[in-house]
């Protein structure tokens, strides 16, 4: 059965307006639709990806380059992932339908993990 991902796109914005209280409510939103996805066998893991930090790796040819990134200035960035496993990607739609990502002014991009054979 193919996997799917979930990339979690948010606009950057600055969260220390809400509470310690919020904030708790919020992971425990997302600790909720992750428990119920697992308990149908569908989740395959998850993360959330530090708000700062990174590194934007470019090359061509022979060239390599590494510059510090995500950078503040930026109005999108990816804030996290799950990966799921269903039938199609009507169904990985269905999973995702609910996701408190969208909930919170967020988009999910849902991508097919294609097999590499490893």
């Amino acid at each position: 059965m193919p996997n799917y991902m979930l990339l979690l796109h948010e606009q950057t914005s600055d969260v220390s307006q809400l509470s310690p209280e919020d904030i708790e409510a919020v992971i425990a939103e997302y600790m909720a639709w992750s428990a119920k996805l697992a308990a149908q066998g569908k989740i395959r893991g998850g993360e959330k990806l530090r708000d700062e930090g990174g590194r934007h790796l470019h090359g061509f040819g022979d060239k390599f380059r590494v510059t510090d990134g995500p950078f503040v200035e930026a109005k999108e960035v990816i804030g996290g992932y799950f990966t799921i496993e269903a039938e199609n990607y009507d169904e990985a739609v269905r999973l995702s339908s609910d996701c408190p990502h969208l909930k919170y002014g967020g988009w999910v991009e849902l991508r097919e993990v294609e097999p590499t054979g490893e």
